[in-house]
């Protein structure tokens, strides 16, 4: 039986979110977001998972759509779980770190996003979108997610 906490959710499962976090050696992609459970908040890449696909898969379609980048030397960053009253969603976070190959960021959806932005691990920016701040408290140090230097080195011989 659902608890009373979810009975204002319309949907009667969690949503599945892909948050990448895309590496320039120590820095990382943010967008500030445009919608309504995020507005004027910094964000990674990211969106929902779709049938058929793999998390990787998501991550890079997500990254493309978004920004117009290449990213490659993915990995498996953690997750996060977050109720979004306003919104009447769950949503879990699966991160995937990546490294960024190629390309300049552009803001390719306009009605979601106003700006991409590279931030020093260190200095990340704010306010951050909930499901961020969730993985910080989780991750305090986000370098410790950087894809291995070394795997990005090998993959380009």
């Amino acid at each position: 039986m659902p608890s009373s906490s979810s009975s204002s959710f319309g949907n009667n499962r969690p949503y599945i979110g892909v948050g990448v976090l895309v590496w320039k050696g120590d820095y990382l992609l943010l967008g500030k977001r445009l919608d309504s459970h995020g507005d004027t908040v910094w964000q990674f890449p990211g969106g929902h998972l779709e049938i058929g696909e793999s998390v990787k898969q998501c991550a890079v379609r997500e990254v493309r759509e978004e920004t117009g980048l290449d990213v490659a030397e993915m990995r498996q960053s953690g997750y996060t779980d977050e109720l979004f009253s306003k919104a009447g969603r769950n949503y879990v976070t699966l991160y995937i770190s990546a490294n960024y190959i190629s390309g300049e960021a552009r803001v390719l959806e306009p009605e979601k996003c106003q700006c991409w932005q590279w931030f020093h691990y260190n200095k990340m920016p704010a306010p951050l979108f909930e499901p961020i701040t969730n993985l910080l408290k989780q991750t305090p140090v986000l370098n410790v997610l950087q894809v291995d230097r070394d795997t990005l080195k090998d993959a380009h011989k």
